[in-house]
């Protein structure tokens, strides 16, 4: 059985790792597509939009294609943010020596 005291000092290691990995996810940006590539949408790892670039041969389309693209393009994005922040985060408790069945309140 782990000791006590050990589960509590990992937890401080977790969360000072984690501390670090947030802020380092944070500076992360990604760019999100739709349209093959007509509309891409750069965002970072908080969620916050950094950027829109829109294909010029949309701007004769009709305004409600231009605005499904755009939000399809800020899906993507943030889609792939979630899937960069699960994979670099649900990492971090790989090395741990915790209890079975133990679940981290985040």
């Amino acid at each position: 059985m782990t000791d006590f005291n050990e589960i509590m000092n990992q937890a401080k290691q977790m969360q000072e790792q984690m501390k670090k990995a947030q802020e380092e996810l944070a500076s992360k940006v990604v760019s999100g597509q739709s349209g093959a590539g007509l509309v891409t949408v750069r965002m970072s790892g908080r969620h916050d939009v950094l950027g829109v670039q829109i294909d010029p041969s949309l701007m004769s389309e009709d305004k409600a294609v231009v605005e499904d693209l755009i939000a399809a393009a800020v899906n993507d994005a943030v889609q792939k943010v979630e899937a960069h922040n699960k994979s670099s985060l649900g990492n971090m408790a790989d090395g741990l020596n915790l209890p079975e069945g133990f679940k981290f309140p985040f």
